[in-house]
């Protein structure tokens, strides 16, 4: 396991980002000690420790779905590691959306699959 956290909370707007309108379908994870600004887009979980650094051919799971990695933006790493933080991007790309995303290849999370307690992990 290189990556174990529990959801905590879900912001007012952190679903917004989902919008099939919108050119990339994207949730944002922050530790729940994250400012009320960020808190308010964010996916908020216990803070972890990340013993590996992700790679594309990893799984990520959020919630009940699970996911391949299929890329992982430079700067991605740093701020899981850091703060917990990450933009998880819809798209099985093998190039980043951008520099703080992880590319996932999957079915898009939903409300439903996103309830305190509910486990992200990345192996």
């Amino acid at each position: 396991m290189k990556y174990d956290v529990k959801i905590t909370g879900l912001g007012s707007m952190a679903m917004e980002f989902l919008d099939p309108a919108m050119e990339m379908q994207f949730v944002i994870l922050f530790n729940d000690d994250a400012p009320p600004e960020l808190a308010d887009m964010a996916i908020l979980h216990t803070a972890g420790t990340l013993s590996e650094d992700p790679a594309p051919g990893d799984t990520l799971k959020l919630g009940s779905k699970t996911y391949k990695i299929t890329a992982v933006g430079d700067e991605a790493v740093h701020t899981l590691k850091e703060m917990g933080h990450c933009t998880l991007a819809f798209s099985s790309d093998t190039t980043p959306y951008r520099p703080g995303c992880i590319n996932l290849d999957g079915e898009i999370v939903t409300k439903d699959d996103v309830v305190n307690g509910a486990e992200i992990q990345i192996f």
